[in-house]
């Protein structure tokens, strides 16, 4: 139990659980508009401001419900990805696969997301991004690569291999939410994928007989 609180995931969620409580003690005090200085949003950072935001913004979410559903998430991936690659390599990846994240979701919503279809696909550049999910799919990504065949649940009921649910869970929520008009980072899920996907190869080459022995124990 003391090897898990002391934990970089344990860490992780409990910054994240405070992070969402000083928000709203500050939200209360200083209104609506303080969420400009912590979420990120595609036309401030393309303009040069809040560059912060890009570390806030992975703290803060837009709800009691949203935190839940990142932190659960959060407890059970990161803490077997950072038994997996070590403290210091879990993150590493958790900082630069939500940066990756980010830079994707501002990149996307602001060359494409100026019309409606654009905005329904890649997001708006007026939008507030906050989470913690780009780096989390950054977490998932590596176990994709890392252990392959390993057996999830994703949305925590539907069983499939860790690299079918990381697939799966990326372009359903995106189909969803485009249908729908819901706002769901999803570039924003997909850059950490990718960014999780492109260290777990790196992983496996410098790491081959570690990696071949990790593959095969999860494999089922």
């Amino acid at each position: 139990m003391q090897q898990r609180l002391i934990s970089n995931t344990g860490i992780l969620v409990g910054a994240n659980v405070l992070a969402f409580f000083l928000y709203i003690i500050f939200a209360y005090f200083y209104g609506g508009d303080f969420i400009q200085y912590i979420a990120l949003q595609p036309n401030a950072i393309i303009g040069g401001k809040y560059l912060w935001t890009f570390i806030t913004s992975m703290f803060v979410h837009a709800g009691i419900g949203h935190l839940f559903a990142n932190m659960i998430s959060l407890v059970f991936i990161g803490g077997f990805v950072e038994k997996l690659l070590g403290k210091k390599r879990f993150l590493y990846l958790y900082f630069i696969g939500g940066f990756v994240a980010s830079l994707f979701f501002v990149f996307l919503a602001g060359v494409f997301g100026t019309t409606v279809i654009g905005e329904r696909l890649f997001g708006s550049p007026i939008t507030f991004a906050v989470g913690a999910s780009g780096a989390i799919f950054a977490l998932g990504g590596v176990l994709a690569v890392l252990t392959p065949k390993l057996k999830v649940l994703a949305f925590f009921v539907i069983p499939m291999p860790m690299w079918v649910a990381m697939i799966f869970l990326t372009f359903i929520m995106w189909i969803f939410s485009a249908s729908l008009s819901l706002p769901i980072g999803n570039t924003a899920h997909l850059g950490g994928l990718l960014a999780g996907v492109a260290y777990g190869f790196y992983i496996r080459y410098k790491y081959p007989k570690k990696t071949r022995m990790i593959s095969r124990y999860f494999g089922g």
